[in-house]
């Protein structure tokens, strides 16, 4: 990371954790941050399982009875709308210890590979709205159906196992 960014996300850190709600969570952390992190982790779990379940029909080894469109119309909506809930908890957690999070590398990781796996699953909506036959398992999935369910499933575990680890490093 350049000089200059270090020393701005340092700064930004320092601010961060002397404001009053910092103060106010970092003072009753004992309650909020347990309460927060389940809620955090609750909403993971619904966007995972739900991701979990197009991926899977992607590969043709979940609902082969059903279209992709059709699955996906069941599932991403429990994928767009706990992403409110993670950011707002997310933040809080953020707020409540900023160096542990902004600084850490593999928190940033987490940032980058969410960017992403929003940005693929935005992708896969616009896929369907465009072709409601994209993935259809009449047939076996072709190579850049797997692939896409491939990258799409690596992203969401990634987005978790980086979201574990923040805690270690």
């Amino acid at each position: 990371m350049p000089h200059s960014i270090a020393r701005w996300l340092y700064e930004l850190c320092v601010w961060l954790d002397q404001t009053p709600l910092s103060q106010w969570i970092q003072t009753h952390g004992g309650s909020v941050i347990p309460t927060v992190q389940t809620i955090h982790i609750l909403s993971i779990a619904v966007v995972m399982s739900s991701a979990l379940m197009i991926g899977l029909r992607l590969l043709g080894a979940f609902g082969r009875d059903q279209s992709l469109d059709r699955v996906a119309a069941r599932f991403l909506p429990l994928v767009w709308w706990p992403l409110p809930v993670l950011l707002t908890t997310g933040a809080i957690m953020i707020i409540g210890e900023p160096a542990r999070s902004l600084r850490n590398p593999v928190f940033q990781l987490k940032m980058a590979l969410l960017i992403v796996a929003v940005t693929v699953t935005l992708m896969l909506r616009s896929q369907l709205h465009h072709d409601p036959a994209f993935g259809d398992q009449s047939r076996a999935p072709k190579g850049t159906t797997r692939l896409t369910a491939v990258v799409f499933l690596l992203l969401w575990v990634g987005i978790i196992f980086c979201g574990r680890w923040i805690a270690y490093v």
